[in-house]
C-alpha cells in the first residue's frame, strides 16, 4: 500500500487546462503538465483494496494498486513495467479513456476517487522521456505469416502482440497513413498525432509492417490476401455511421462528423495548403449528438472560428450526481464538461430534429426543432415546442451501426450478427477458417480500453490457432455471438 493515510490526508486533484483563450489559438493539448511530487500524493490516495475494483472496471485488468504504490515510491521503471504487462498503449488510454476504472473506485463510494487516469498517463510519459520505452523484439520467428487489416487501436495491440510472439505481420490501412480513428478521428487537441508516431515507430523496430493507402477488398482481392497469409486479422472497426432521415439531409452543409473531422487534423497539422473544405470559419454550427465526438467537432470547430456552437441531444439532461439506477461500481450516466465544452457553444438536451431548412441554391440555412419528453421509454413532442435555429454546417455525431458492408466483408463471404458487426465465436474466429475479428468491428462501438483489450485477446487466439499453444495473456472473452446471418 502507497501510504496508509494517502486518502484521509490528501484531496483528489487533477491537472489544470491551460486557459480557454490560450488554448482556443493552437490545437496542441490542453492539459498542462502536473508536479510529479503532486502526482505521487495522488497516488498515496489508492488505498490499496482487498477487492481492488478498479481491476473489475478496466477491460485491460490494469495492476492499478500495484503501479500506483511504485510510483509513490519514485520506482518509474518498475511502474512501467507493471503497466506495460497488461496495456500497450497507456498513452493513448491515458489520453482517451472515460476511465471506468474510476467510476469503480472503492474511495469513490464516499469520497473522490483516485486520479488513476493520469497517474497512468504520467507514468508511460516518464518511461518515454527516460528511454524506458524500448523495442521488445522476439527471440525467434515462428514463419507465421498474420495480415492485420485496420490500424486502430485493437489492430495495432493484435500486431504488436503477434509481432513479439515471433509472427511476420503486417497491418493494412486504406487511409494514407497509420492510425485509423487515433489519427483521423481524435482531434490533436486531445491527443497529439507526434504521440501516435513514436509508438509506430517502435512497433516498426520491433518488426511489424505497415502498408498505408492499401484498400483491402479493392487494391488486395480477398481470396489473395487468404492466398499470401497463414491468417487474417480484422480490426477494420465499425465505420457505418448513423444517419438523419428527414427533410433537406441532401442539403449542402450537412455532413458527418467523420467527413469533418479528419479535415481538422489536416489542418492542425499543417498538412493542408488551403482551408479545408468542410470549415467551420465564421458559420452558424449545430452538432446533433451529445458525445466524444459531438464534442471533438466542437472543439474543432471552436479552433476554426465559428460564429456560434450549438449541441443538440434528444436525451434528457444527465444529473450531476450518480442516478441511484447506476449505483457504484457501475459506470454513472451523469452531466460531463469536456475541455471543448468549457471553450464556447450551447448545449441543448431533450430536442428533436424535424428538418434541415434550405435556402433556393440548395443550401442549409436553418434546422426546425422541437422539443420532447420521455413518456414510457418513447420520445413525444410537447406541443407548440416546435422553432428553428439558424445553422449554416449541421454536423452528424450520433454513432455508429457496424461495420461497411464493402469488398472485403463480401469477397471473404463474412457472415454478419442482428447488429451488423462480423460475428464471431468464444475464439474471435469468424465463419470463415483462420479469419479473426476484434474491436468495434466484432463488439460494436465501443471503448478505446475494450478496443486495446480486444486486440490484446484476439492476438493470443492467433498465436494458438497457429502454433497450437500460446503464452500470450488474453484479458477478456469477446462477447460471442451465432455464427448466423
Amino acid at each position: 500500500m502507497a501510504d496508509p493515510r494517502g486518502f484521509l490526508n490528501t484531496g483528489r486533484e487533477t491537472p489544470k487546462r491551460r486557459p480557454v483563450d490560450v488554448r482556443i489559438r493552437d490545437w496542441k493539448e490542453v492539459y498542462e503538465e502536473q508536479e510529479f511530487g503532486a502526482l505521487q500524493k495522488q497516488a498515496s490516495r489508492c488505498m490499496d483494496c482487498g477487492i481492488p475494483f478498479c481491476h473489475q472496471g478496466c477491460p485491460l485488468g490494469n495492476l492499478i494498486p500495484e503501479w500506483n504504490d511504485l510510483i509513490w515510491r519514485n520506482e518509474k521503471s518498475d511502474a512501467i513495467d507493471r503497466l506495460h504487462a497488461t496495456n500497450n498503449f497507456p498513452e493513448f488510454t491515458g489520453r482517451l479513456c472515460p476511465a471506468p476504472c474510476e467510476t469503480s473506485c472503492v474511495l469513490g463510494i464516499n469520497q473522490d476517487p483516485v486520479t488513476i487516469k493520469q497517474i497512468e498517463l504520467r507514468t508511460i510519459e516518464e518511461a518515454f522521456n527516460s528511454g524506458n520505452v524500448k523495442p521488445l523484439q522476439p527471440d525467434r520467428m515462428t514463419g507465421k505469416t498474420v495480415a492485420v487489416i485496420g490500424s486502430g487501436p485493437a489492430g495495432l495491440a493484435a500486431a504488436q502482440q503477434l509481432t513479439r510472439a515471433g509472427h511476420t505481420v503486417v497491418v493494412y490501412e486504406r487511409a494514407p497513413k497509420i492510425g485509423g480513428l487515433l489519427r483521423y478521428g481524435i482531434p490533436e487537441f486531445k491527443m497529439e498525432k507526434a504521440v501516435l508516431d513514436r509508438r509506430l515507430n517502435q512497433m516498426q523496430r520491433e518488426g511489424t509492417r505497415f502498408r498505408a493507402g492499401v484498400n483491402i477488398g479493392t487494391d488486395i482481392s480477398a481470396r489473395d490476401l487468404r492466398n499470401r497469409y497463414d491468417a487474417i486479422v480484422l480490426a477494420v472497426g465499425a465505420t457505418q455511421w448513423r444517419d438523419l432521415d428527414i427533410p433537406g439531409r441532401a442539403l449542402s452543409g450537412v455532413h458527418q462528423a467523420m467527413e469533418y473531422l479528419p479535415w481538422g487534423n489536416k489542418q492542425a497539422l499543417n498538412e493542408l495548403t488551403e482551408n479545408p473544405p468542410i470549415n467551420a470559419h465564421g458559420k452558424h454550427v449545430i452538432i446533433l449528438g451529445g458525445g466524444d465526438t459531438g464534442a471533438d467537432c466542437l472543439g474543432t470547430a471552436v479552433r476554426q472560428g465559428a460564429a456560434s456552437i450549438t449541441q443538440i441531444e434528444i436525451m434528457p439532461r444527465p444529473t450531476e450526481e450518480r442516478p441511484s439506477t447506476q449505483p457504484w461500481p457501475t459506470y454513472p450516466m451523469v452531466y460531463r464538461v469536456s475541455s471543448a465544452h468549457e471553450e464556447s457553444g450551447e448545449r441543448l438536451y431533450s430536442i428533436s430534429t424535424e428538418e434541415f431548412i434550405g435556402d433556393e441554391s440548395g443550401k442549409l440555412k436553418a434546422l426546425k426543432i422541437v422539443e420532447t419528453k420521455l413518456v414510457d421509454g418513447k420520445f413525444e413532442k410537447v406541443p407548440g415546442s416546435e422553432r428553428e435555429l439558424k445553422a449554416d454546417l449541421v454536423f452528424l455525431a450520433m454513432g455508429f451501426t457496424g461495420v461497411e458492408k464493402n469488398e472485403l466483408v463480401s469477397g471473404l463471404g463474412l457472415e454478419l450478427d442482428q447488429r451488423g458487426n462480423i460475428a464471431r465465436d468464444a475464439n474471435y474466429q469468424t465463419n470463415v477458417e483462420d479469419v479473426f475479428v476484434c474491436g468495434d468491428a466484432g463488439r460494436g462501438q465501443s471503448l478505446i480500453v475494450w478496443a486495446i483489450a480486444e486486440g490484446r485477446s484476439a492476438a493470443a487466439a492467433v498465436d494458438r490457432q497457429l502454433m497450437g499453444q500460446t503464452q500470450l495473456p488474453a484479458p477478456i472473452e469477446p462477447t460471442a455471438r451465432p455464427l448466423t446471418v
